[in-house]
Parts: C-alpha cells; structure tokens; sequence
C-alpha cells in the first residue's frame, strides 16, 4: 500500500498550492489556482493561471516521477510528434506537504474519448506514430523499467501471483481457461531485444485531442527503458474493430511483444473489475469487454 500525504488525496487542495507558489515561486503569487476538470489518482493537477499547472504526487510511490520527468520530458520533447509536458520549475516539500512537485507549461486540448475525434482510424495511426517515435529516442541512461514505473516495462511475470487470483476471483464472468492461456503465452514471449522508451500509461486519458484530432501526450510518470509491450494495451483499451487494426497495422511490433502486450491488458483490466463491488457496475463492464477482445485476438491472432 502506497502511503499517502496527510489526509490522503483530500490533503492537496488549492489552498495548499497558493502556499506553496507564495513560499517557492512568489513570482507567480498573484495567479489564480483552480482544480483542472479532469485530474488523475497518480498527481493532483491545479491551473495556475491562463497558462500555467501545478502537479502534485499523492502518495510517496509517485514522488520519484517529479525527477523523471523534469530530466528526461526536455530531452525527449524535440523528438516526439505531438507536444509533452513542459517543466518549467520544481518545487520542494513544504507547507506540510512531503514530496517534490512541478509547475508545468499549460497544454491545450481536451482528455481523448470517441466523441471528441474526427477519425478514429487516423488517431490509432497517429497515436502509433508517437509510440515509435518514442521507442527511436536515444535510451542511453534512461531510467530502467523497475519500482519506479510500477514494473511496466519489465517482465509482466512481476503481476503473475495477482494476475492469476484475479482470473479465479472473477470466475464464470470471463472465460477462465482462455484468460489463463493469454496470460502464459505473455509470460512466455519473453522480451529479449534492445531497451526502448516506453510511456508506460498510454491511454485516452493521457492523450489530449484539439480539433478532433491527436495534439498531446501527457503524464509519463510510469515512463522509462525497456520493453515497449505495455504501450500497446490501447489497441483494447480504446480502438475498437476497423481502428485496432490501423493501430496495429501501423505500430508494427513482432509477434511476441503483441502476445505481452495482451497479458498487460488483461492483467490491468481483470484486477480493475475486481475491484468494483458492484458486479453491475459499468466501469466494471468496460473492462470485462476489454478482456473479452483481447481473449478474441489472442484465438484469432496466436
């Protein structure tokens, strides 16, 4: 269990930002703070300003990926198609507040979802584009794929105890025999090629879309070097039928970095279901969709 700031997550909050940028930052003392609409588990997230954020880990676990990326988002930047983060100061604990935290430049645009984009065909395509262009950046010293990215990156065998309690746990709700024959065959397509960048949380909600189309790529706390197979959940995560193929036509990858990237999904999505009390849930029902595609492709595809 992650330990968390004082009062958990309900412990940041705007008045908590203010002293820190009057205490760290004075210069920007005057800006307003409001909460973004849509915020994450990993960081709170507050405009400060027109055009500035201020970033905030929850909990310990998250801290690490403030040094991260304020390394590592400047040299991977030039090379990336569409826009990242930019860092534009860090700041220390504080105010009773424990972790290092960052200001970061505003990046327009809203959380990608099916409504917002114009063709969906197009954005598999160009969301392929950012992750090869991601796995050409020059890896030399990047972070290696371990704790600091919740092991996404590394072997999925790390999730494998897990993996299979929460196959059991959700008995006639999957097909069991299949769940558990994707989740071998990942286990034993082991990785063995050269150390990659990897976003390690490519989804919808780290994607930002303007005008229909892909105009950002945000949050690579869980980023690093090594295999780049969890970057493919969204082909199931998000792209569904004619779409999941031009991604998949267009992301290319060899046989057994698809056979991981399935146990990546279905790991991910069998412990979200698991976790909703309600088995009648719609967040539940997503993710047991997704798993079904993935058994789907795994018989069709394996």
């Amino acid at each position: 269990m992650l330990s968390t700031v004082p009062d958990g997550r309900a412990g940041i909050d705007a008045a908590l930002v203010k002293r820190l940028i009057a205490t760290q930052f004075p210069q920007w003392v005057h800006l307003p703070v409001v909460p973004v609409a849509v915020d994450g588990w990993d960081n709170r997230t507050y405009r400060l300003g027109e055009d500035m954020t201020v970033r905030l880990p929850t909990a310990a676990g998250y801290a690490s990926a403030v040094d991260k990326e304020c390394d590592w988002l400047p040299r991977l930047a030039p090379s990336l198609p569409v826009p990242v983060p930019t860092v534009l100061a860090k700041g220390a604990p504080g105010e009773g507040y424990p972790y290092p935290w960052s200001v970061r430049r505003w990046l327009p645009g809203e959380t990608a979802t099916p409504e917002r984009i114009d063709d969906m065909s197009r954005f598999a395509a160009d969301a392929a584009g950012v992750i090869l262009a991601l796995q050409r950046c020059d890896a030399t010293g990047g972070p290696v794929a371990g704790a600091h990215s919740f092991y996404r990156g590394a072997s999925p065998v790390h999730y494998d105890d897990e993996t299979h309690r929460c196959i059991a746990a959700l008995g006639s709700r999957i097909n069991n025999v299949r769940a558990r024959e994707v989740w071998q065959a990942a286990l034993a397509a082991e990785w063995r090629g050269k150390p990659v960048w990897f976003h390690g949380d490519f989804g919808g909600n780290n994607l930002l879309v303007d005008g229909g189309e892909l105009s950002a790529v945000i949050d690579f706390g869980t980023s690093g070097v090594g295999d780049p197979a969890c970057d493919l959940t969204i082909a199931w995560t998000m792209f569904p039928d004619d779409s999941r193929e031009a991604f998949r036509q267009a992301v290319g990858q060899d046989d057994g970095t698809w056979a991981r990237a399935r146990g990546w999904a279905l790991w991910k999505s069998a412990l979200t279901v698991t976790q909703y009390q309600d088995p009648r849930d719609e967040r539940a029902a997503i993710y047991l969709r997704v798993i079904d595609t993935v058994l789907a492709d795994h018989e069709r595809l394996a």
